[in-house]
């Protein structure tokens, strides 16, 4: 017969049929695993008599997620699945034994095997005693002589003294053994058992009803908690012969607690986070109110409760509010990076659907569910960056490689941390935050020891007031020389600060000394300026920042930096 998918319905069946209950061997078919769960599908044989049969599918994970299970089935002739049942059962029972006594048996059993060692050697010495005693003294000789009748009788003391030494050293070891036995025996008997219930499991039960004998094989897929992946990545950047080009690789680390093992799966890691909540939070109104003392007039425990629910200072509500968000928000951490790989790799290939993307990882994947990760090379690509040197004096007079470029693949880039090398040698870490499709992706290289900077303070000028109420002023003024000392131009972009205030009456004034800057507050970083030029060959160029400020003398300043 022409096979057929199953029809998926939930069908009462004849209760005049007895249902054949069936438990055949399922097995692990493929794995999808997201930021913080796993999709897994199993499948398994079915061979059904005509009528009503149960299939039930045993030992799955206690971590599966029953409100994900999802059933078909294909076979050779009609068939239609009714009733999906999923269950937890309790795991088979275990003996826990006393660990300390454990320890003991086990030596008394290592000291036994090597006591029967030794009866087994003084055995086979008797043995070859008893053998040599047999022997005609006419035939004992050297080179096959015969014994001279004088040293007959030394041979007799020998073997008598040998055999004899021999049966007594036999005869202790074997008492040896025996007690040893005993000791196991009494050890044995006497240790506690703990009997510890298994880790509970699920069962899937479906209620199955064919219209005749026939074969086929039941898809079953489930959620399962314990199962994460993280990005990891790979930056080398070639700048030899003049041409300069930026490897970009993909990687995934792949763990598993989920209760089963992986064994010879087809693997996929996905950008999507399942367990989230599938809806945006919805905010309730929030009131502002002045504090007011409780009325007197409230009896005591009213207004104990009256009084805590208004001492909630505004300022106080607020910042407990956004600690509870910014807790929220640093939830995911980083992981650890994959070791470089110097040899070619097998690519995961991409799939895109609507709107998540997935890696599948190529041939099939064991993954025990110890907890240990395995790292999987996802997708690689090179590109052309734009090449620039950074530096910020004012925390380090270095200058810093940077490689640019912009994000054109299908996925995102992930947060995860990226290993850096510079002309094949390795230069250090930095992490990548969330890069999507459209946006500039920022590397760091090292240090450029052919771009000298020096940061110097120029003149720093305050006054002293006389008379209360006369107003404070500092000026400060600082030169930076950046030289070029590449052999061919580049660009090198500069950056300071000036400090910023939201108070009116302590003013920041940038004074006409300052070389004008090419850009101003980047990513909204209040007071930074950026002075980015093409710099020749040899080229030198000085940058010039001065500010004053001014304040109420009565007052005091602090600088303290913000995020």
């Amino acid at each position: 017969m022409r096979p057929c998918l199953a029809c998926i319905l939930i069908v009462a069946l004849p209760q005049t049929l007895r249902a054949e209950d069936i438990g055949p061997a399922s097995r692990i078919e493929r794995v999808t695993v997201y930021r913080d769960a796993a999709l897994v599908t199993r499948t398994a044989p079915l061979d059904l008599p005509e009528g009503a049969s149960r299939v039930t599918l045993r030992g799955l994970p206690a971590a599966l997620d029953p409100a994900s299970v999802q059933v078909s089935a294909q076979a050779d002739g009609a068939l239609t699945i009714g009733a999906v049942d999923v269950r937890l059962v309790p795991g088979e029972a275990k003996v826990v034994l006393d660990p300390a006594l454990q320890e003991t048996i086990d030596a008394l059993k290592d000291e036994r095997d090597g006591v029967a060692a030794r009866v087994q050697a003084l055995d086979a010495k008797r043995t070859a005693i008893e053998l040599y005693a047999k022997a005609a003294p006419g035939s004992l000789g050297v080179e096959g002589k015969p014994f001279d009748v004088a040293q007959w009788q030394g041979a007799w003391d020998a073997i008598g003294s040998g055999l004899a030494g021999t049966l007594q050293e036999l005869g202790q070891a074997r008492k040896r053994h025996l007690d040893l036995d005993a000791r196991i025996t009494a050890a044995e008997r006497a240790r506690p058992r703990t009997v510890q219930p298994g880790a509970p499991q699920h069962e899937i039960s479906l209620a199955l009803q064919a219209g005749a004998a026939l074969h086929g094989t039941v898809v079953v897929s489930y959620r399962v908690a314990g199962a994460t992946w993280q990005p990891a990545y790979e930056a080398r950047l070639g700048t030899e012969a003049g041409k300069t080009t930026l490897d970009l690789l993909r990687r995934a680390q792949v763990s598993q607690r989920t209760g089963e093992d992986w064994n010879n799966v087809e693997l996929s890691v996905s950008t999507l986070t399942l367990n989230r909540s599938g809806a945006a939070p919805e905010l309730a109104p929030l009131q502002v109110s002045f504090f007011e003392p409780p009325s007197p007039d409230l009896p005591g425990p009213e207004a104990r409760s009256k009084t805590r629910a208004l001492a909630i200072p505004a300022p106080a509500a607020r910042r407990a509010f956004e600690d509870s968000a910014r807790e929220k928000a640093d939830s995911d951490g980083a992981v650890p990076r994959p070791a470089p790989q110097e040899a070619e790799v097998q690519k995961a290939t991409i799939e895109t659907a609507g709107y998540q993307v997935s890696y599948r990882v190529p041939g099939r994947i064991d993954l025990a569910q110890a907890g240990l990760s395995k790292t999987f090379a996802l997708a690689s690509r090179r590109v052309q960056p734009a090449l620039s040197v950074v530096a910020t004096p004012e925390l380090d007079q270095t200058a810093y490689f940077r490689a640019s470029f912009p994000l054109d693949d299908e996925a995102p880039l992930l947060p995860g941390d990226v290993s850096l090398y510079r002309d094949n040698v390795f230069v250090g870490r930095t992490p990548l935050k969330l890069t999507v499709p459209g946006e500039s992706v920022d590397l760091g290289f090292g240090i450029d020891d052919r771009v000298k900077i020096t940061r110097v303070p120029l003149r720093r000028r305050e006054n002293e007031p006389t008379w209360f109420g006369q107003t404070k002023t500092d000026l400060r003024e600082f030169k930076t020389t950046v030289r070029n000392l590449h052999a061919e131009p580049i660009r090198i972009a500069v950056s300071d600060r000036i400090p910023f205030s939201e108070n009116s009456t302590l003013v920041v004034e940038q004074l006409r000394e300052t070389t004008a800057p090419t850009e101003k507050q980047p990513n909204d970083r209040r007071g930074v300026l950026v002075w980015s030029y093409d710099y020749r060959p040899g080229e030198q160029r000085e940058i010039r920042l001065s500010y004053r400020l001014k304040w109420p003398s009565e007052r005091d300043v602090v600088f303290s930096p913000r995020p």
